[in-house]
């Protein structure tokens, strides 16, 4: 088995972070990488103000926090004391206050910018893929907060040990969540990367599956040179990763460099030993649903082990970890029934998903109500999501959520509907689905695991399910 050394003395140098910003501004401060960006400076004290579309749970705590936060997109509500004004991709061409900026010649950088200055000097642990990436370097940064050795983590979801996506530390090190969308991870300097898929994305950006792949064979290239590149084992154009130092990794192919074994199910938990480059770490038990996730928590293990965390914390770590938001979140369970919500919006995360839900689970009837997002997704992957919600017994499709894009003509979720095999399938609006939930409640002793799953507004109706539930 090959053996993998890291150079880490990146981490006996100070970290630096970013110097020379008196008051900056987020426009789209809402979004999860933005806010932790946020965070990060509002911490250093500097005054932080933005604008974003919607007043959300994750926007009041910003402001309770102290940011100057705007819902309307009006030239009087500009901050013209920023000395950087900061945006994400999403925002539109045409937004005013954007444009006002431009016009009156301030300092623009997107968020992914923003992160290369900040990050440009630590040891930076960056996970890319087109799923799986939230959790890993969730896990990842818990591990090393856990286990004292500390680092920066900008994260693409809520932690559920410390309710937010960011946190800090002396350490130079970084543990960033490397975003594909807009290629914004081709501006970082991994010391450690992981890419944990490739399956097509993003095509409105990329504009066919190969484009998008050679992007994530470029971010392989940015690996320093006494750095590692970890990869899943089995996906595509392996062969063409760049990096100087490569490891593979896999849930239980023992042909990968990392892979877990002995692995079982007691009382909804996970047991098992991870293989790390020829060494047995034996005992981790992961409370965490979906076998996905114990493949996350191979990689997070071995990356801890190759930084030098000793076994026993990174055991510990583990066990203690309670997940991330939206990440096969069990939101409520009874003797019978099982509520999960997870951000899945992508067939292959979908099909991880239901995977998931068969292996703690097993036969019991499983209802997922999804939101598609982004009708070019759907347009391009319908075949590929209904394959992957064939999975499910009962399948609850809500209207596309458009996002950053306006209809197109002949794409609803209807297309989905389509390619679904030999299930039932209903199409809901908002109001349609809280009926169905709430006779479903009523009967306690009929089995079912009910998955909410989607990456556009559908967890606004949480709030309203738990309701029900109470």
């Amino acid at each position: 088995m090959k053996q993998v050394v890291v150079n880490t003395d990146l981490l006996d140098r100070p970290f630096k972070g970013t110097e020379g910003i008196n008051q900056i501004c987020f426009v789209g401060i809402g979004g999860i990488g933005m806010s932790a960006l946020a965070r990060f400076f509002l911490e250093r004290g500097v005054p932080v103000s933005g604008y974003d579309k919607t007043r959300t749970a994750l926007t009041v705590q910003l402001e309770k926090q102290g940011m100057n936060i705007h819902y309307e997109d009006q030239i009087e509500n500009v901050d013209k004391e920023a000395t950087v004004v900061v945006y994400t991709p999403a925002i539109p061409g045409d937004h005013q206050e954007l444009n006002w900026y431009k016009k009156n010649s301030y300092t623009i950088w997107k968020r992914s910018d923003l992160l290369q200055r900040i990050t440009d000097s630590s040891l930076n642990i960056c996970i890319a893929g087109t799923h799986g990436k939230t959790t890993t370097s969730t896990l990842v940064a818990h591990i090393l907060r856990d286990s004292q050795m500390g680092c920066n983590a900008f994260l693409g979801g809520i932690a559920s040990n410390y309710e937010t996506n960011y946190w800090s530390s002396m350490t130079n090190c970084c543990v960033v969540e490397a975003d594909e969308y807009d290629r914004s991870f081709l501006k970082l300097k991994p010391q450690i990367a992981v890419i944990t898929a490739m399956d097509p994305d993003h095509l409105d950006i990329y504009g066919t599956a190969a484009e998008m792949e050679e992007a994530f064979l470029q971010f392989s290239s940015l690996v320093a040179r006494d750095g590692l590149l970890i990869y899943k084992k089995g996906i595509k154009r392996a062969t063409e990763l760049r990096a100087q130092q490569q490891c593979s990794y896999h849930l239980n192919d023992t042909m990968a460099d990392c892979y877990a074994t002995d692995l079982k199910v007691e009382s909804g938990n996970y047991h098992f030993s991870v293989h790390v480059c020829g060494t047995t770490l034996a005992g981790f038990e992961l409370s965490m649903g979906g076998l996905h996730n114990v493949e996350n928590t191979v990689v997070a293990v071995s990356i801890a082990s190759m930084l030098g965390v000793e076994e026993s914390k990174i055991k510990k770590a583990v066990a203690s970890f309670r997940g991330v938001q939206r990440r096969f979140e069990v939101i409520w369970k009874d003797a019978n029934r099982v509520w999960i919500d997870d951000y899945a919006h992508h067939p292959a995360e979908l099909q991880a998903l239901i995977t998931g839900v068969r292996s703690l689970y097993g036969t019991k009837k499983c209802t997922i109500i999804f939101q598609p997002h982004l009708y070019t997704r759907t347009r391009d992957l319908a075949k590929e999501f209904g394959e992957a919600l064939s999975g499910a017994d009962e399948v609850i499709l809500l209207p596309i959520y458009p996002a950053r894009e306006l209809p197109i003509e002949g794409v609803s979720s209807e297309l989905i509907k389509q390619n679904i095999n030999n299930k039932p399938v209903s199409l809901f609006d908002t109001n349609q689905v809280l009926n169905w939930f709430t006779e479903k409640m009523k009967n306690e002793n009929e089995q079912n695991i009910i998955v909410t799953a989607g990456a556009g507004d559908i967890d606004q109706l949480l709030p309203t399910m738990k309701d029900i539930i109470r």
